[in-house]
Parts: structure tokens; C-alpha cells; sequence
């Protein structure tokens, strides 16, 4: 049984890397490269979208996390998958402070209503969200070890 809750888990958190990271790599490059306001506009919608969808998963995965860790407490990598749920309470925290007001802000905006530094806005989040990118990378790699 702890060995399918190891691999879910790894597998969830997986998944969320890996949507984050095609935002942080993918997504927001796309978006700066539309013509005129499209770019703004499809970020707006993105930070409606995934900003009903990502809380769910960072804190499922951080569930899941402590689940693994306190299930598997008496096996190797535990303490592997311990620091990795450090680092998903990191990231979580990360969100909170930094990235959701941003967010909370942006996904409202048009070109009529957005601010006179909203690319600054945009660009403070996308370097917020770059740091948390490699926090939840780590974390990841983490429970990969831990699975070995």
C-alpha cells in the first residue's frame, strides 16, 4: 500500500511541475509574443483557470506528502520526502505572499481597466514564479530520490 501512495504522490507532484513549468517556459512566452492586448488578455484567463485549479493541487500534493511521510516514517527516504514537504510548505507560502494578490489582481484585468504598471505586475510574478518553480522542481526531485 505505501508503495502506490509513493508513486501517486510522486506522480501528482509530478504533474504539477510540470504545469507550472510550462507556464513559467511555455505559456507566458507564448503570451508575450501575441500581437497587442491578446497577450494580457490570455494571461487573464490562465490566472482565472489555474487559479481555481492550483490551490487544490498544492495542498492535495502537501496532503499527500505528509501522508507518505508519516506512513513511511520507518523507511528509507524518509527523511527525502520530510524535506520535500518542507519545500511544498515553502511554495505554498511562496503563493500566499506573493503570487496570489498578484494574481488575484491581474486575472480581473483588461485593456481598458489594467493599471499603468501592470507589466511590471506581470514581470514581479513571473520572477516570483520562477523561484517557485525550482522550489517545487527540488521538492520533486526529492521524492524521486526517495522513491529509489
Amino acid at each position: 500500500m505505501l508503495n502506490a501512495l509513493e508513486v501517486f504522490t510522486t506522480v501528482i507532484v509530478g504533474l504539477m511541475v510540470g504545469v507550472e513549468f510550462s507556464v513559467a517556459f511555455v505559456m507566458n512566452r507564448i503570451f508575450n509574443a501575441l500581437p497587442e492586448d491578446s497577450g494580457q488578455l490570455g494571461r487573464a484567463h490562465g490566472g482565472r483557470m489555474l487559479g481555481a485549479v492550483m490551490p487544490v493541487w498544492y495542498i492535495g500534493s502537501l496532503v499527500l506528502v505528509a501522508v507518505w511521510a508519516f506512513a513511511g516514517w520507518s523507511h528509507d527516504g524518509a527523511g527525502l520526502v520530510v524535506t520535500a514537504g518542507g519545500l511544498l510548505i515553502l511554495s505554498v507560502i511562496m503563493s500566499i505572499l506573493l503570487l496570489v494578490p498578484i494574481n488575484n489582481r491581474s486575472k480581473t484585468w483588461t485593456p481598458d481597466n489594467r493599471p499603468a504598471d501592470w507589466k511590471q505586475q506581470t514581470n514581479r510574478w513571473d520572477r516570483f514564479h520562477y523561484v517557485r518553480v525550482a522550489v517545487i522542481v527540488a521538492a520533486f526531485a526529492l521524492l524521486v530520490a526517495a522513491l529509489a
